[in-house]
This record gives structure tokens, C-alpha cells and sequence, in this order.
């Protein structure tokens, strides 16, 4: 008999398991010949090694249906469980839109609403390096923030990497009250708030405590080599034009870089040129590297987001 230990690194265990393990019993009766055995995120399974490669391969497709559907009743599960081969064949009342990026906490739907949204969506899957540069409001963050998480629940990448340049308004952080974190926590806030809709606090905090999820000012990017990382560089227009190199050349291997700015908003000291506008004239036509300028029409904040952002550009 063989033992093996499975970790649900990529689903909540009450998803699969239900309440009062309603779920699990339903597995349990797919696979009479195993002994199945829940604590928390771990899932010990004894058998013959034969039957427990085909419960993985089930595992594998349940936790698949469940991140491409945002359900996984027990109704459901009976359907899946009870398919013959390896592939899942979704019913037309289990097809979604290509919009859906992943589905969120407490069941919140999240998908890009706009033309280059939807271009950030595909370009990341083609490009290794995708700069997304447009006004306030675009959604620009708050969709590389969702692919980098689609890509960590999808295995595709073992850790996130949030940065941000520490220079905004003028603040100087050591002016600040608290420790690092406190002085850092309010300049990362808008990354905070992507994540919190996305990943369930506690598992949000795990990530965070074992470092899958890494957010961290720019700085502390400097002789760092990021290998199987989803990573982002948000505000990326305070960059200087030696932090962007230095950024940039910290790609390893199986990592895919995000690079979120707004041209409009350089908070940098006076004549300091901006790292982001030289990236994007010298990086233009790199091959696995796209640029999308995202614009007024992709503005998905209040209405008067957009009323303000033609006002301000007609009276250039």
C-alpha cells in the first residue's frame, strides 16, 4: 500500500471538501478502494499507486472546473467524477465568457471590461514582458494583479512579486512614523486591495508569511535573480532611469513582468528623467515584449473619471 500527502495549494479545502465534508463522501464513494483522509490543506490518500494517480488526475480536474467556473456543487461533482477519461467536458451551462479572468472571494467575478483589458489578457499569454501604461482608473493594476493570481492558482508560477518605487508627492519615507512595514503598507495599499479581493484573508496571509506572495518596494528588487515569478512593477513612471534597467534585467527564468504607469503622474524630482518613458521608446520593438497604452475610453471608475481625464487633455 502507498501513502501519499497532497497539498491543495490552489483551492480552498472547503471547496472540495464541503461542510461537514458532504464533498469529500461524494469522492470517497468515486474511490472505494482508498482511504482518504482530510486535515486543513493537507489531504493524506492510501492505496495502490495506480488508483491514486487516477484520484490526482480527478483532483487536478475538479480544482480546474472549479477556477474556470467559480462552482463546483455537489451536483457537479457527481457529473465529473462519474466522466470516463481525462479531459473535462463542460456542459453549455458551465461555459463562460473569455472575459473571465478568475473568480474571486465570495463568488465575485472577475474579467477584464474593456478592449485592452482584454488585450492584457492574451498579450501575457504570448509575451514573457507586457508594459500597460495609461490615466488613473484603467484598471490596468487591478488586471495584472488578476492574471499574476490566475497564474498562481494555475501553477504556472510558484510566487508573486509586487514592487512599487517608494517616490510619490514628494514623501521621504524616513520622515514617516513606524517601522518599515508601517512606512511601506500605505504607498502598496492599491496592491493590498486588489489581492483582498481575490484571495481569501487567511490564505492571503499565508501567502504572505511563506513569501509566495511578495510585496516589497523597489529598492529591494537590487540583485535579486526572479525565476517562476509573476511579477509586477506598479507606478511605474517614478521609476529612475537606472531603477527600470536594474528592474528589468531581474527576469529568470519562467517568469512572466508586468509594468504598470501613468506618463501624466511623474512624482519624480524636477529634471529626473522618467525610467518608464525611456523603456518605452527602447523597448518598443523587442521581440516578447508588448506595449498597450490603455486610454479615456478604458476608464471603469466613476463616471467623472473620464469627464476629467478629457478635460485635462483638451486643455494641453
Amino acid at each position: 500500500m502507498t501513502e501519499k500527502i497532497i497539498t491543495l495549494e490552489s483551492i480552498e479545502p472547503v471547496e472540495i471538501y464541503g461542510v461537514n465534508d458532504v464533498k469529500l463522501n461524494i469522492i470517497k464513494k468515486y474511490f472505494p478502494k482508498l482511504k482518504l483522509i482530510a486535515r486543513g490543506y493537507s489531504l493524506k490518500v492510501l492505496g495502490e499507486s495506480s488508483e491514486i494517480n487516477r484520484f490526482e488526475k480527478k483532483l487536478d480536474m475538479l480544482t480546474e472546473h472549479y477556477h474556470k467556473t467559480g462552482l463546483l456543487t455537489e451536483s457537479v461533482l457527481e457529473r465529473l467524477l462519474g466522466q470516463t477519461g481525462d479531459n473535462l467536458l463542460e456542459s453549455k451551462e458551465d461555459a463562460i465568457s473569455n472575459d473571465i479572468i478568475l473568480f474571486g472571494n465570495n463568488g465575485l467575478v472577475i474579467k477584464a471590461k474593456t478592449d485592452n483589458q482584454r488585450r492584457m489578457m492574451s498579450s501575457i499569454l504570448k509575451n514573457d514582458m507586457l508594459f500597460a501604461v495609461g490615466p488613473a482608473g484603467t484598471g490596468k493594476t487591478y488586471t495584472a494583479v488578476a492574471l499574476a493570481v490566475k497564474a498562481l492558482k494555475n501553477k504556472e508560477v510558484k510566487r508573486i512579486i509586487l514592487t512599487r518605487p517608494a517616490v510619490e508627492a514628494g514623501e521621504n519615507l524616513g520622515f514617516l512614523p513606524g517601522d518599515l512595514k508601517e512606512k511601506l503598507d500605505p504607498y502598496m495599499q492599491p496592491l493590498y486591495d486588489a489581492l483582498n479581493d481575490m484571495v481569501p484573508t487567511d490564505k492571503l496571509n499565508q501567502y504572505i508569511e511563506n513569501r509566495t506572495i511578495q510585496i516589497a518596494p523597489l529598492a529591494f528588487m537590487r540583485g535579486r535573480t526572479l525565476d517562476n515569478a509573476f511579477v509586477i512593477l506598479d507606478e511605474a513612471q517614478n521609476t529612475t532611469e537606472s531603477q527600470m534597467k536594474m528592474f528589468l534585467t531581474r527576469m529568470g527564468a519562467n517568469a512572466k513582468f508586468i509594468v504598470t504607469g501613468d506618463a501624466t503622474q511623474i512624482d519624480l524630482p524636477y529634471k529626473q528623467p522618467s525610467g518608464l518613458l525611456q523603456a518605452l521608446k527602447l523597448l518598443k520593438k523587442v521581440e516578447g515584449i508588448e506595449i498597450i497604452e490603455l486610454d479615456k475610453s478604458d476608464v471603469i471608475r466613476h463616471r467623472l473619471v473620464r469627464a476629467i481625464i478629457e478635460k485635462y487633455d483638451e486643455s494641453k
